[in-house]
């Protein structure tokens, strides 16, 4: 008796976690998903060129002053020779 309620009990599980499983690939609700994925992937990289562009201006402003490339005196004119 206790084995048929546990395999009855077991059975019903088993069919509960399939209807879901098949309710979640229903076309509504992969598209949902697709969606949430790609706009949380496109925040992502949004979040990873922000954060590289401000790193690579802080690191040019740096550079910039370390070699004193923003002042005008310090520019350095080269001639050169076009070939003719």
């Amino acid at each position: 008796m206790i084995r048929r309620l546990f395999y009855m009990a077991l059975g019903a599980f088993g069919a509960v976690w399939v209807m879901r499983k098949l309710q979640a690939l229903h076309p509504n609700h992969l598209a949902r998903r697709a969606v949430h994925n790609a706009t949380g992937a496109l925040e992502q990289v949004r979040d990873l060129t922000g954060d590289a562009l401000e790193g690579a201006a802080r690191r040019e402003t740096e550079l910039r002053s370390r070699f004193g490339l923003d002042t005008v005196e310090n520019t350095y004119h080269y001639k050169v020779k076009d070939g003719r």
